[in-house]
């Protein structure tokens, strides 16, 4: 069993401020998700951008089920908020390096849930597009700040790897759907349309895009070492996805099909990954260095 190492002043008051402003963050989050879904008098996500955030916007936009995986990931962020209060969390040198990327992976998805409500297609989607990079940019970052050094305890690697694992895979499925919205809305594809405008048609395209993720998928799972909470959301997204495109408004049997055997790549790969990195519970990266702070 790894021994967490601790930095001699972890817990004075430089890390209590940055446990306050994580719980701060995680607070603004879900504040914002709420006035996202339609409370407050907020205008919903669905309705948002003229209708291009929509499940049914566009061929690789997951069906609307596939969002309640936001009340497991914004628990677990609450979860991590309030456990960043704790003596192990305030004196772990791991969590000083990413407390900060954790707030701002919060306050961007405020930012997102904000952008969303710009009114305009042409001014709504880029915004949402330009914050969710910076999104992925920051959860991808984080992961690496996870690979590099164990977590101390069961509870650190449930609320931190996990949640941040779970929120990772869910963002590169959104990323895609964002982007798959703003390139809809540049072709003049209207929300829910699948007229021919890209080469070979949208569902060859939305056919194609899966292909690719999924290779992706596969790449990063060597590259996690048993860490499966990024592939078991990623895989997730794209389920939802194939439920959207076999059924509904938006019918698609060949761009369907091809997301449900994804899934199952995804998902078989994951499990295989992590009982090749040993039984359930043990740690799979080698000892390193702690993280920088």
């Amino acid at each position: 069993m790894h021994q967490q190492e601790h930095t001699a002043h972890g817990a004075g008051p430089r890390p209590v401020a940055a446990a306050a402003l994580t719980a701060v963050s995680a607070v603004a989050a879900i504040v914002l998700a709420a006035w996202g879904s339609g409370a407050f008098g907020g205008t919903t996500v669905q309705d948002a951008a003229g209708g291009y955030l929509s499940a049914t916007a566009t061929p690789v936009a997951p069906a609307a089920a596939a969002f309640s995986i936001w009340s497991l990931i914004y628990l677990g962020l609450l979860a991590y908020a309030v456990w960043q209060f704790l003596p192990p969390a305030l004196a772990s040198g791991r969590q000083r390096a990413l407390r900060p990327w954790a707030a701002a992976s919060m306050l961007l998805n405020a930012a997102w849930l904000w952008a969303a409500q710009l009114g305009s297609p042409s001014v709504a989607l880029p915004a949402t597009l330009v914050v969710m990079l910076a999104l992925l940019a920051v959860l991808c970052r984080m992961l690496v700040l996870h690979l590099s050094t164990p977590a101390g305890s069961f509870l650190e690697a449930t609320v931190s790897d996990g949640t941040f694992g779970l929120y990772l895979g869910w963002i590169c499925v959104a990323t895609v759907a964002n982007a798959a919205a703003l390139v809809a809305a540049l072709l003049g594809i209207a929300p829910g349309e699948a007229r021919p405008a890209l080469p070979g048609g949208t569902s060859a395209a939305a056919v194609a895009i899966i292909v690719l993720a999924v290779a992706v998928a596969v790449g990063v799972a060597l590259a996690l070492r048993g860490r499966i909470s990024p592939l078991l959301s990623f895989a997730w997204g794209l389920a939802w996805i194939a439920v959207g495109r076999l059924t509904g408004p938006l019918a698609m049997p060949e761009v369907g099909g091809t997301a449900a055997v994804a899934a199952a790549v995804v998902l078989a790969v994951a499990i295989a990954a992590r009982l090749r990195a040993g039984r359930p519970g043990r740690t799979p990266t080698r000892r390193s260095k702690e993280a920088p702070a």
